[in-house]
């Protein structure tokens, strides 16, 4: 299985030492993952996800505020991510959304912080990466509202097939993770069958989040093969046409990705 590419993984993250990404990114080409795709959080982890794809051939970056960070994010953040977004390996906006789970930033913030990206990405016609746990209904009726004018990717996607129904029309698109090698996933398997094939796609959201059976370590694109083969499983494809399709998805989520 070659050709896989992870759609989140935050290498940008503490838990990967700059010394050792260059093994990291070795690890994944040699399991199949040719490309990969660092989602920024708040402004200085936008500035290194631009910095790796920099120094990386087979990674890209994508700028955004978290809700978690949305609290922390300075006057000035729309205009540093507008510059940021400049970069030819910026691919998305993102990780943008809403978090009512932890709901470390208030909600009024979170909900103004997200709206912001939104018109941001429509101004800069670029895809959106987004965060939703536990907000369901006020994610649904931003984006119905916003109407990404380039669609995106519900990441690490935790909702229901109805609500990804929903969801379909807006031109975007569900990426998995390895919460799909987990015993009690059931609604989620559901989610990942019921899909459109062209819907799908692949993710680490690296050091978290490893699949069985690495679970309990740090996770890391190496493990992406392992999320792949569970989901050809639930699909009935074989692993050669998961990685095609998948890939192909991939390129257009993400259309800048497919001009490198």
């Amino acid at each position: 299985m070659n050709g896989l590419i992870d759609t989140h993984a935050h290498l940008n993250d503490e838990a990967f030492a700059p010394a050792e990404i260059p093994a990291v990114v070795e690890r994944a080409q040699a399991a199949g993952v040719g490309r990969i795709i660092v989602p920024g959080y708040d402004l200085p982890s936008s500035r290194r996800a631009v910095e790796l794809a920099e120094a990386f051939p087979g990674l890209y970056a994508t700028v955004g505020v978290h809700p978690h960070q949305a609290a922390e994010a300075p006057p000035y953040y729309l205009a540093e991510l507008r510059a940021l977004a400049r970069g030819g390996k910026v691919v998305a906006l993102g990780e943008i959304g809403l978090d009512y789970h932890y709901a470390f930033s208030p909600r009024e913030i979170q909900l103004r912080a997200f709206q912001e990206q939104l018109e941001l990405a429509g101004e800069l016609s670029l895809p959106v990466v987004i965060h939703d746990r536990e907000a369901h209904a006020d994610t649904l009726r931003l984006l119905v509202e916003s109407q990404p004018p380039a669609g995106g990717v519900l990441h690490c996607y935790s909702g229901s097939l109805e609500l990804a129904e929903q969801l379909l029309p807006l031109g975007l698109r569900f990426s998995f993770g390895g919460a799909v090698t987990f015993p009690n996933a059931r609604r989620l398997l559901e989610v990942v069958r019921g899909l459109p094939a062209e819907a799908l796609l692949l993710e680490t959201d690296s050091p978290y989040l490893a699949p069985v059976p690495q679970r309990g370590r740090r996770n890391e694109p190496a493990y992406l093969k392992l999320v792949a083969e569970r989901v050809a499983e639930l699909r009935g494809w074989t692993p050669e046409e998961l990685a095609l399709r998948t890939t192909a998805n991939a390129r257009a989520a993400f259309p800048a990705l497919a001009a490198q």
